[in-house]
């Protein structure tokens, strides 16, 4: 990673981002915080729903307080008020590793959250985010080239050998925050 404190993997929409992060987070034996966002099957509008969890939320409700919009694609709402509560305070006490799984256009008018994101990457908690390769804001793009990030690009051909050169850096995360007790 050549001095950079952060793992950012980029790439397309169905590439195998999340998945990637899921493999990567099970290798860690530290706490996670931060969040994830998934979302539901396509309704017969083609618009479907996203939703914002901790990483350790089991439960995976879907509600008002973690609905940050809808999408089909083109079209799209969104819920600017939940990227500033809930995604604030999914970071504002972060420890552990940090997972943001995932960033992108949703979040760009979300001031508040998308500070608390950039300060994450400023600081040395180690920071795990996939982010779409598709979209550039100046948000996405403050975190695709801050210095402390390194970017992986993410494809079919290459999903498990990312998977095999990440892991190295996850076991010396699990050994640094071991330490730091």
């Amino acid at each position: 990673m050549d001095g950079k404190r952060h793992i950012v993997i980029s790439g397309m929409r169905g590439v195998g981002k999340s998945f990637l992060v899921e493999k990567l987070l099970r290798a860690l034996e530290t706490p996670v915080s931060g969040f994830i966002t998934r979302s539901t099957s396509a309704d017969d509008r083609g618009y479907h729903g996203i939703y914002m969890y901790k990483p350790d939320d089991a439960r995976r409700a879907m509600s008002e307080e973690n609905h940050i919009g809808d999408c089909d694609g083109r079209n799209r709402t969104i819920n600017l008020q939940v990227f500033e509560s809930l995604g604030v305070e999914t970071l504002r006490d972060a420890r552990g590793v940090i997972v943001m799984d995932e960033l992108g256009f949703m979040e760009t008018g979300a001031d508040l959250f998308c500070d608390a994101v950039l300060r994450c990457f400023d600081g040395n908690q180690p920071v795990l985010a996939a982010i779409k390769a598709s979209h550039h804001t100046a948000f996405l793009n403050a975190v695709r080239f801050h210095p402390k990030a390194a970017v992986y690009e993410i494809t079919p051909e290459n999903r498990e050998a990312l998977f095999e050169e990440l892991l190295p850096v996850i076991q010396r995360w699990n050994e640094e925050i071991k330490q730091s007790g």
